[in-house]
């Protein structure tokens, strides 16, 4: 028992700073894969032939390819282009491009459950199609989607994991580094897994907070 005590004075504060990492990588990760999901998901509905194009290609193309060769495209492959980008830089920002794909099509289910109707009533009473979108349409939608966007929003910050492969100190690097030194893989990985465990569980509670706060006010 005084062994472990030992390992959380020794390791403790190096997992606590790891798991900040993670907590504001998946932070960033989260808002910007908010952003790119509702542009693609308008993006869909467009008018725009060419726009609904880009819109489903980005879609497809990222749903269809594994997370951590999109990582490595964003990190190794974007030098070739003349863009270099620091790993923690690149590992936001192609987590919130993988993310991204699955918040659009979460939103394009939200939006097709609202009613037509309300659409063209708005338009019909005077207000603009962004007015509508953004003081009727989208609130709605929110709701609706808040579940979905939960989950998204859990695997989003295991994934934070795959940024290992590009150096970015996180949990399971942070452990590997340990584990590399004290040769005890289950004692430091079991570590990572019960971090891994609060965070989501906090993350869930503050899902559900919110959920059935949208519940009062609809």
């Amino acid at each position: 028992m005084s062994g472990y005590l030992n390992d959380i004075q020794v390791y403790g504060p190096g997992f606590l700073t790891a798991a900040w990492t993670v907590l504001w990588l998946t932070l960033l990760t989260i808002v910007l894969s908010w952003v790119f999901g509702l542009a693609a998901a308008l993006g869909q509905r467009s008018d725009l032939a060419w726009v609904r194009a880009i819109a489903a290609f980005y879609v497809w193309f990222i749903r269809g390819t594994p997370a951590l060769i999109q990582i490595f495209i964003v990190y190794f492959g974007m030098p070739q282009l003349g863009i270099r980008l620091s790993p923690y830089t690149a590992g936001v920002l192609a987590l919130a491009i993988n993310s991204g794909a699955y918040v659009t099509e979460i939103i394009r289910s939200g939006l097709q459950a609202i009613p037509k109707g309300q659409m063209e009533s708005s338009l019909a009473l005077g207000f603009s199609q962004r007015a509508t979108m953004r003081t009727i349409i989208l609130p709605q939608v929110a709701r609706i989607i808040l579940p979905a966007i939960t989950n998204e929003a859990l695997s989003t910050l295991k994934n934070t994991s795959l940024l290992s492969t590009i150096t970015v100190v996180e949990l399971t690097l942070y452990a590997q580094t340990l584990i590399s030194a004290t040769f005890r893989p289950f004692d430091f990985y079991i570590a990572v897994a019960i971090i891994y465990l609060v965070l989501t569980t906090i993350l869930t509670q503050l899902a559900a907070f919110f959920e059935r706060r949208y519940a009062r006010l609809y």
